[in-house]
């Protein structure tokens, strides 16, 4: 292997699209927590697709989110301990678990949703229609390049 091949980071797109998310991720957890929503961007997820569509299996929910299983138990235990959702057997197949909102949950949904709607807006400050549009159609060329058209997201 040549190890004199140069990479150049500044001027790829991989490192740019790490440093956003990473940048998002703290001030998206920033604004839930000065808002004093106990609650996390993977958990406010979840709540999102219930709210969408409640009662999804966990393996429903775990494709959804892109999460696997196991990862997505341990965030369902979490969010079933701040009684955000809850867990039942479903009534044709004991092997699987449906999720629902519990009272808690949906009303962390609702005092959540303005605030998410603020962040989308700060997100989208100073970028026109167009460009929106072009850096959505510019990700989707990305997951395609990876076979991935991921529109349930």
């Amino acid at each position: 292997m040549n190890s004199n091949i140069a990479i150049d980071f500044e001027n790829s797109i991989g490192p740019w699209l790490g440093k956003t998310v990473k940048i998002l991720d703290y001030f998206v957890q920033e604004t839930l927590n000065n808002y004093n929503l106990d609650l996390t961007k993977e958990q406010m997820i979840v709540l999102k697709k219930l709210s969408d569509k409640d009662g999804l299996n966990q393996n429903e929910l775990a494709f959804l989110t892109l999460r696997d299983k196991s990862s997505l138990t341990r965030l369902l235990t979490k969010m079933e301990a701040k009684n955000y959702i809850t867990r039942r057997q479903d009534t044709t197949d004991k092997r699987i678990k449906n999720v629902f909102l519990t009272k808690t949950g949906k009303e962390t949904f609702i005092k959540a949703k303005p605030v998410i709607k603020q962040l989308i807006q700060r997100i989208e400050q100073g970028i026109s229609a167009t460009e929106k549009q072009d850096i959505i159609k510019t990700l989707k060329k990305i997951q395609s390049n990876f076979g991935s058209t991921i529109e349930h997201i």
